[in-house]
């Protein structure tokens, strides 16, 4: 039987490689059909919101890959209320529907997954 994988990637889209790293691990794992999901946490949550212009930077946009998950059976995807709230973003901003959870909420979901990366 498959052990359960959460991915916690903290990281803004355009900070590092951290972000992208996270997305292709999620895909790839999703491809297996790993059980599998993904917190967003800190600046990770800018990750989600709409309309981001990567090529301002010369970055690729992430959004595609990030809308590619629930095509690759990951649908376990998770924001940390407290992250918004300290970034000025609500649900409603966010590219993807996403499960809000407190802090509490977090440490439970974090227990459940056999095993966690982080980036």
């Amino acid at each position: 039987m498959a052990r359960s994988m959460l991915i916690i990637t903290r990281q803004s889209p355009w900070s590092g490689p951290s972000a992208r790293e996270a997305l292709d691990i999620a895909l790839a794992g999703g491809a297996f059909e790993l059980p599998l999901g993904m917190l967003f946490l800190d600046d990770g949550v800018f990750q989600l919101v709409q309309a981001q212009q990567g090529g301002v930077l010369q970055q690729k946009d992430l959004t595609a890959n990030l809308q590619a998950l629930p095509m690759f059976g990951v649908d376990s995807l998770y924001v940390a209320q407290s992250s918004l709230e300290a970034r000025g973003l609500d649900q409603n901003a966010l590219s993807l529907p996403v499960e809000v959870l407190d802090d509490s909420t977090l440490r439970t979901l974090i227990n459940r997954y056999d095993h966690v990366i982080t980036l």
